[in-house]
C-alpha cells in the first residue's frame, strides 16, 4: 500500500509539471501572436449581420486592405479588365458592392529600408522620401514632402517641368490649388442638402437604402456619409451601426420612423452625433433629386414643319492618315453641315494636306491654335474647350449640336438619319456614363489623383479630395453637346461651378472622360442628361488593357481595338439602335470593314472604280518639321534609290537628289511593301525628275530541324514597335538603326499551346548579345517577345535562332542598317565612330553555355573598321547590306521625260499618285447637298 501511494504522488506531481508548462508554452504563443500579427480593425467590430446571425460577414468588404495577398487580388482584378459598359449597365443597385483598389492603393504595404536609390535619383530614409535638390537650378516654394511629387520631379526631363510639378505640389501642400465645394445647380425638387429626417427601423433583407454600401471604421459620420452620397448621385444617405453608411434613390416610408433614441450609437469620427443603431439608421436628404436619364430612341423621319438640325463636327486629329480623314469628311459632308478641325502641333504632314482642303471647301475650318496632345493628357480637354469658345461668337456657323470626332470613327448611319435624329431630340445632350458605381469609378479613373502634363507626359504627384457638393460623373469622351449647353460651358469664367472644375479638371488624367459629364449633372441643364453618346465602340479588354501608355502615364490605361471584317455583324446590330458611329477603324489594320460599312450605307461602288482594296499611309515627308524623321528609314531608302539606278531601267540620270515621301502600301489588307518618291537628275544635269519606286522587305526564316510538335510555328520575324492591341508591328518596312528596339514576332498557322522557347539574339561578329524565352500559349496566332539588347546596336546582319527542346529549330536574319544621315545631315567620321561601334558594355551572357563561339578577332577588326566609314564608302557598305533585305518591285516617273521610258505614275494601279475615288473630295451634288461618291 505505501508504494502505491508514493508512485500515486510522483504521478500526481508530474502531470502538475505537464500542465504547468503546456499553459507557459500556450501563453509565450498567445503573446507572440498578439505582437507580430497585424489584425485588421475592421475584425474587432464585426457588421451587425454577423452579430445578429441573419447573415454573414461581408469579406470583400472588410478584407484586410494592408496585408499583402488580399493587395494582390485587388491589384489583379484591377489591372485584369475595364468594366466601361457600353450597353450602360452595372452594379450600382447591390446592396453590397465590392470595393476594390488601384495599384497605386497598395504602395502602403511596402516598407524601405535606409538606402541610396541611383535609379530614381532620390534618397529614401526609412518610409521617407528626400527631394535631391542640388540637381534642380530652382528652390522649391516649399517643403516636398509627397513621394509621388519627388518620384515626378526626378524622372522628368527638363527644368521648367521639373519646375511646374513642384509649383503645383506647393500649392496643393497650401490648399490654394483645388476648391473645397462646388455649387450644384440642378434643380432639387424640394430636397435640402444635409436635412435631417429622423431615425428609421432597417432590414437586412429589405433595406431601405440600397444604391450604395461602405464600412467607414473611423471616419464614419453623418456628413462623411452625404459628402460620399453626394459624390454618388443619390437623394438620400444613411448612417448605420456607428461605422456603416448607406446611400439610396427612395424616400424612405414613414411607418419605419423610429423615435431618435433608438440611433444611439456615436459616430467613429464625430461622437457628438448618433450614427444609427442595431439596424437602426439616420436618414438625411443630400439635396440631390433622383436623375431620370432622358431616353432617345430612334426615329424613321422629323417633322417637316421643324427646322432640321445642323451639326457642327469637332474633328480632333492625329497621325498621318490623311485618306482615311477625307473618306470621313466625305461621307459625312452636307451644305448645312460644318467641320471645325484641330490637328495635333506635331503633325505637319496632316495639317499641309488639310489646308488645301479648307481652301476646297467653304464650311471647313482649320485651328490654328494648335496644341500637342497625348494619351490621357489634359491639354485634350484644353483643346476642346478652346474650339467652343471660338465657335460660339461666330454668327455665320449656325449649328445647333457639336459632335467630336477623330479619324477612327466611322459613321454607321447617313447623316440624313443623325440630323432627323437631332432634330426630334433638339436640345437634349448625349453622353455616356461609367455605368458602375461611383466610388469605384473615381478610384479606378485616378480622379482623387494630381496629375501634371509636361514634357509630353501625364505624371501622377500625389492624392487629392474631390469638391465636396456635386455629383461625380463620368465615362466616355466622345459626345453630342447641344448649343445651348455649350453656350453656357463658354462662360466657365464667370460660373463658380464651371470655373471649378476646370481648375479641378486641369489636373485629372483623361479628363475629357469626366468634365462635360459632371458639368451637366451639376447644372442647370441636367435634366437634358441622355446615357447615349451615339457611338458603338469595340472593346476588346483582354487585348486593349495591357498598361499600353506607361510610357506616357503614371497610370494604367485602356484603348478600343479597331473593327475587323469578323465584326461586321456586331455593326449590323446597330440598325434598329440610336447609334451612330463607331470606333475604332483604321485602314491600314482593316479597310475591307470600312468599305463594307460604306456600301451598307450609301450603296456599292461601280464596279470600274479602282482602288478600291488597295490603301496608302504616309510614312515620311521631306517637309515636316514635325515629328523627325527616322534617320534608319531615310537611310534605308537612299539606298534602295541608288539600287533602282543599277538596274536597267530606261531612265538615264546619275544621282538621287532628295527622298521627298515615303508610303506605305496596302492591298486586301496586307501591307505589301513601301512607295519611295524621290528626285533624280539626269546624266547631263540639266534636266531633274520625280520617279516613285516599290520596294518591299524579304525574309530570312529558316527551319533547321523539322519537328512535328512545331509545325504549326510559320514564321519569326524580328521589327519594331509592336502593337501588342493589334497584334501587328508597326514598322512595315522593318528598318532597324543602331538605336532601335528590336522585337521577335512569331506567327503560327494554327492556335498551340505549351511551348517554350528560347531565342538567341547573335550579333554580327557572331557574338551572343541576348537570350530572350518565349512562351507560346492561348488561341492568337501572333505574339511577341522584346529584347533587351544594348544600344547602340552594332550595325550589320544579326541572327535569331530559336531554340526548343535544347535544340536549334530554325533562324532568321534581319538588318540593323548603318546610319548615313544623322537628324538629316551626313554623318561625320565622328559621330559614325560613336553610332556603329556596338555597345560600350561586353555582352554578359555565357555564349558557351549555348555553343556559339563568336566570330573571333578577325570579323571583330572588321566591325572596327566599319565603323569608321564615312560618304561614298559608307554608302557602299549600307548597299551592300540592304541588297541582301530587300527587293525592288516596280518604277513610274511623275511626270514623262523624253530620257525617261518608265510608265507615269498617275496611270499604274499602285502608286501614291494613282486615283483613289474612296479618298477623293469630289463635288457636291445641287439637290442633296451631300458631295458625290464618285
Amino acid at each position: 500500500m505505501v508504494v502505491n501511494k508514493t508512485l500515486d504522488v510522483r504521478w500526481i506531481k508530474r502531470y502538475r509539471l505537464f500542465c504547468l508548462g503546456g499553459s507557459v508554452i500556450l501563453i509565450i504563443q498567445v503573446f507572440l501572436a498578439y505582437i507580430f500579427l497585424a489584425f485588421d480593425s475592421s475584425y474587432e467590430k464585426p457588421t451587425q449581420e454577423y452579430l445578429s446571425g441573419k447573415g454573414r460577414l461581408n469579406v470583400e468588404v472588410l478584407e484586410d486592405h494592408n496585408s499583402v495577398e488580399s493587395s494582390r487580388k485587388f491589384r489583379d482584378h484591377y489591372l485584369g479588365q475595364d468594366d466601361d459598359d457600353e450597353e450602360g449597365l452595372g452594379n450600382s443597385n447591390a446592396i453590397y458592392p465590392k470595393v476594390k483598389l488601384p495599384p497605386d492603393k497598395l504602395e502602403s504595404i511596402h516598407k524601405f529600408k535606409q538606402v541610396p536609390s541611383k535609379s530614381n535619383n532620390k534618397i529614401i530614409e526609412g518610409n521617407k522620401t528626400v527631394l535631391r535638390v542640388e540637381e534642380l537650378d530652382f528652390i522649391p516654394l516649399c517643403e516636398i514632402k509627397s513621394k509621388e511629387a519627388i518620384s515626378a520631379i526626378h524622372r522628368a526631363r527638363t527644368q521648367h517641368c521639373k519646375q511646374t510639378i513642384a509649383n503645383i505640389s506647393c500649392l496643393i501642400s497650401s490648399s490654394n490649388l483645388y476648391p473645397d465645394k462646388l455649387p450644384h445647380t440642378c434643380p432639387s425638387l424640394g430636397l435640402e442638402t444635409g436635412k435631417a429626417m429622423g431615425c428609421y427601423q432597417d432590414d437586412k433583407a429589405l433595406r431601405l437604402l440600397t444604391g450604395f454600401y461602405q464600412n467607414l471604421k473611423t471616419t464614419n459620420s453623418p456628413h462623411t456619409c452625404l459628402d460620399i452620397c453626394t459624390k454618388g448621385g443619390f437623394p438620400y444617405a444613411g448612417v448605420q451601426y456607428g461605422t456603416e453608411c448607406f446611400c439610396g434613390v427612395s424616400e424612405p416610408p414613414s411607418s419605419a420612423r423610429l423615435p431618435d433614441s433608438s440611433c444611439n450609437m456615436k459616430c467613429p469620427l464625430d461622437p457628438k452625433q448618433p450614427c444609427g443603431g442595431f439596424y437602426t439608421v439616420n436618414i438625411y436628404q443630400t439635396g440631390i433629386a433622383k436623375l431620370s436619364k432622358e431616353t432617345a430612341e430612334l426615329v424613321s423621319s422629323s417633322p417637316s414643319d421643324v427646322p432640321r438640325a445642323r451639326v457642327l463636327y469637332l474633328l480632333t486629329l492625329n497621325g498621318r492618315s490623311i485618306r482615311q480623314v477625307k473618306r470621313l469628311i466625305k461621307v459625312l459632308y452636307n451644305v448645312s453641315n460644318y467641320f471645325y478641325i484641330h490637328v495635333d502641333a506635331r503633325q505637319d504632314y496632316l495639317m499641309r494636306q488639310l489646308v488645301e482642303v479648307e481652301k476646297k471647301l467653304k464650311n471647313v475650318r482649320l485651328s490654328r491654335n494648335r496644341n500637342a496632345s497625348i494619351w490621357g493628357g489634359a491639354s485634350l480637354l484644353t483643346v476642346l474647350l478652346r474650339a467652343m469658345i471660338e465657335l460660339i461668337p461666330d454668327k455665320t456657323w449656325k449649328w445647333d449640336y457639336v459632335i467630336n470626332l477623330s479619324e477612327s470613327d466611322f459613321p454607321v448611319k447617313t447623316n440624313d438619319e443623325l440630323v432627323d435624329f437631332l432634330t426630334v431630340h433638339r436640345k437634349r445632350n448625349f453622353v455616356k456614363s461609367h455605368g458602375r458605381e461611383v466610388q469605384r469609378f473615381i478610384q479606378k479613373q485616378g480622379l482623387d489623383k494630381t496629375f501634371v502634363e509636361c514634357d509630353a507626359h501625364m505624371w501622377r504627384i500625389g492624392d487629392r479630395n474631390l469638391p465636396s457638393g456635386i455629383v461625380i460623373d463620368g465615362g466616355s469622351d466622345w459626345f453630342a453637346l447641344s448649343r445651348p449647353f455649350v453656350e453656357y460651358l463658354v462662360t466657365y469664367e464667370k460660373d463658380p461651378l464651371l470655373q471649378g472644375l476646370v481648375t479641378f479638371f486641369k489636373y485629372t488624367l483623361l479628363p475629357a472622360e469626366s468634365f462635360f459629364h459632371t458639368a451637366l449633372r451639376n447644372s442647370p441643364f441636367c435634366r437634358t442628361y441622355v446615357d447615349n453618346n451615339l457611338h458603338v465602340t469595340n472593346w476588346r479588354r483582354h487585348l486593349g488593357c495591357k498598361c499600353q501608355y506607361k510610357h506616357i502615364v503614371d497610370w494604367c490605361g485602356c484603348s478600343p481595338n479597331n473593327f475587323r471584317l469578323e465584326d461586321w455583324g456586331r455593326l449590323q446590330s446597330t440598325k434598329l439602335k440610336p447609334v451612330f458611329f463607331a470606333r475604332k477603324f483604321e485602314p491600314a489594320v482593316d479597310q475591307s470593314i470600312i468599305n463594307q460599312v460604306e456600301a451598307w450605307l450609301y450603296g456599292p461602288f461601280p464596279s470600274n472604280v479602282t482602288a478600291m482594296e488597295s490603301y496608302w499611309h504616309s510614312t515620311y515627308s521631306s517637309l515636316d518639321l514635325e515629328p523627325r524623321p527616322d534617320d534608319a528609314l531615310i537611310s534605308t531608302a537612299l539606298s534602295l534609290t541608288r539600287a533602282t539606278s543599277r538596274r536597267k531601267l530606261n531612265c538615264s540620270f546619275s544621282s538621287t537628289n532628295k527622298i521627298l515621301e515615303i508610303t506605305s502600301y496596302y492591298r486586301y489588307d496586307a501591307y505589301v511593301g513601301s512607295l519611295i518618291l524621290y528626285n533624280i537628275t539626269a546624266k547631263d544635269n540639266l534636266d531633274s525628275i520625280v520617279l516613285e519606286t516599290w520596294v518591299r522587305p524579304v525574309g530570312h526564316y529558316t527551319v533547321l530541324e523539322t519537328m512535328t510538335s512545331l509545325s504549326a510555328l510559320k514564321r519569326i520575324e524580328v521589327s519594331s514597335d509592336y502593337d501588342q492591341k493589334e497584334s501587328v508591328a508597326r514598322n512595315w518596312l522593318r528598318t532597324l538603326g543602331p538605336f532601335s528596339e528590336p522585337v521577335a514576332i512569331y506567327y503560327l498557322e494554327q492556335p498551340i499551346s505549351g511551348y517554350n522557347l528560347t531565342l538567341l539574339w547573335i550579333d554580327p561578329i557572331g557574338a551572343l548579345a541576348d537570350v530572350s524565352y518565349l512562351s507560346i500559349s492561348g488561341d492568337s496566332l501572333t505574339g511577341f517577345v522584346k529584347s533587351s539588347l544594348k544600344a547602340p546596336l552594332f550595325p550589320g546582319i544579326w541572327t535569331l535562332r530559336i531554340i526548343h527542346g535544347g535544340k536549334a529549330h530554325s533562324e532568321t536574319s534581319f538588318l540593323v542598317t548603318p546610319l548615313e544621315l544623322l537628324n538629316g545631315s551626313p554623318l561625320t567620321q565622328r559621330e559614325a565612330g560613336f553610332m556603329h561601334r556596338g555597345p560600350s558594355e561586353r555582352y554578359p551572357k555565357r555564349a558557351e553555355d549555348w555553343g556559339i563561339r563568336g566570330g573571333g578577332n578577325a570579323l571583330e577588326r572588321r566591325a572596327l573598321s566599319n565603323a569608321r566609314r564615312t560618304g561614298k564608302d559608307l554608302q557602299q557598305w549600307i548597299d551592300s547590306l540592304s541588297s541582301r533585305f530587300y527587293e525592288i518591285v516596280e518604277s513610274c516617273v511623275v511626270k514623262k521625260r523624253k530620257w525617261c521610258d518608265l510608265p507615269v505614275c498617275e496611270n499604274t494601279n499602285w502608286s501614291s499618285l494613282s486615283p483613289d475615288p474612296k479618298s477623293e473630295l469630289t463635288t457636291v451634288d445641287d439637290v442633296s447637298g451631300r458631295m458625290k461618291r464618285w
